[in-house]
């Protein structure tokens, strides 16, 4: 098949902003995996532009693309501006009406994407995994080895699940406590309603404590990140359209979001929605208004008391958090704002943990690789509490933990402030 269609595609000016530095190389996980040209930043812009020159979408093409984490590190670094972003993301969508996956292939990505963008259907599954996870079946068939022979994907899947406490629902609305500051919407999401309620009752409490109304919309689904991130743009913006109109019903001043992938995708609805003409402007509204919890909290300053925690914490930075939204003081300075709390800084920390929204489920062979070097750099720092922002870095980093046989606690950045200003014991925190 001929290389791209005309569709949205992958800008030519963007293409040729890349002056092929190198730059970004020692900061791309899969160049820093296998040394591979076509498998960095800049490689895969060549063959992009070879996609835009009419060269034909092969196999061994959409694989280089594919192997990309999505992390964005490459922004960061490139000292000539590249929003690589944007076209890794113009790029994939192009292989999905492009491509002709294997059936296999087609197959898991059909069974990933009709679970984890939808909150419902991810609720169902979590009693039958409790019990699994109570009765030890789960540990019994990783012992047996069986599935990671037969099927790594749904081994990393199974692998990856968190161990889920009980559910814990929000009310529509909270109150502030004390004086109200703010009047803000909460995204409950779609893996972290599901698998991390804990997180989502931490925001809503922490937040009133700051003096926010908080408003749970109803009804809201999936923002679409996962989607955006692996090309199906039909379908992300089919969410986007769901959320933008959800929470334009609340009337809140702000879109509060604790999950890192899902806070860069909801900015960037501006630019999803653009050619919508019954969204575009709504859209640009709409993502004038997110906030990652963090930098909200930063905004308003604290003013309810934190109480001491004395223990030692390493702050993971999640991609999407500090590469796509550019977001790192504010956590940090959260953190150091709790007494007896030391943070501690880890090593290669523009280096991705390996999770990258579904990447750890498509490619559990580099995603674990990224895993077990991130877990060992984690371990590296003495922290007792390992801290981060965003659902698939705390999955993805607890299994690379406990394969490191160095216990640890793991929190998102919402539960420490939580347990701080609830004045909960340090215990909470620490590995049981």
């Amino acid at each position: 098949m001929p290389g791209f269609d005309a569709i949205r595609t992958p800008e030519p000016g963007l293409i040729d902003d890349c002056v092929h530095c190198g730059f970004c190389l020692p900061t791309c996980p899969t160049y820093v995996l296998w040394g591979e040209e076509m498998d960095s930043p800049r490689g895969r812009i060549y063959l992009m532009k070879e996609g835009l020159e009419g060269e034909p979408m092969t196999d061994s093409m959409v694989s280089h693309w594919d192997a990309c984490l999505g992390c964005m590190s490459c922004v960061t670094a490139c000292p000539s501006g590249v929003q690589y972003d944007r076209l890794i993301e113009q790029t994939r969508a192009q292989v999905e009406r492009r491509h002709e996956r294997s059936r296999k292939d087609k197959a898991l990505r059909a069974l990933i994407f009709s679970l984890f963008p939808h909150p419902k259907r991810l609720r169902l599954v979590r009693g039958p995994l409790r019990v699994v996870q109570r009765t030890g079946l789960d540990r019994a068939l990783r012992r047996t080895g069986l599935l990671e022979r037969m099927a790594p994907q749904l081994a990393a899947m199974e692998s990856l699940a968190p161990r889920l406490g009980r559910p814990e629902p929000l009310p529509p609305y909270l109150p502030a406590t004390g004086t109200r500051r703010a009047v803000v919407g909460l995204l409950t999401g779609c893996v972290q309603g599901a698998f991390f309620p804990g997180v989502n009752a931490a925001t809503a409490r922490v937040l009133q404590a700051e003096g926010c109304d908080v408003v749970v919309p109803e009804g809201q689904g999936c923002c679409g990140a996962l989607s955006v991130h692996n090309g199906r743009e039909a379908e992300a913006q089919r969410y986007a359209r769901r959320l933008v109109d959800t929470f334009e019903r609340s009337g809140v001043e702000r879109v509060v979001v604790n999950a890192a992938g899902c806070g860069s995708t909801m900015k960037e609805y501006a630019e999803l929605l653009a050619d919508d003409p019954a969204y575009a402007d709504r859209a640009r509204a709409f993502a004038e208004k997110v906030r990652d919890v963090s930098e909200i909290l930063d905004e308003l300053g604290p003013v309810a008391p934190r109480h001491p925690l004395p223990m030692t914490v390493a702050y993971h930075d999640a991609c999407h958090l500090a590469h796509a939204q550019g977001v790192r003081a504010q956590p940090r300075s959260l953190l150091n704002g709790v007494p007896g709390l030391e943070l501690k800084e880890i090593a290669e920390p523009e280096l991705c943990c390996g999770s990258a929204g579904t990447y750890n489920i498509l490619n559990p062979e580099p995603a674990r690789e990224l895993g077990d070097r991130k877990a060992a750099n984690i371990v590296a720092t003495g922290a007792q509490v390992l801290v981060t922002a965003n659902p698939g870095c705390l999955m993805q980093v607890t299994s690379a933990i406990e394969r490191s046989g160095h216990p640890m606690g793991m929190a998102h950045t919402v539960e420490v402030l939580d347990a701080s200003i609830r004045g909960a014991p340090v215990e909470t925190l620490l590995p049981a």
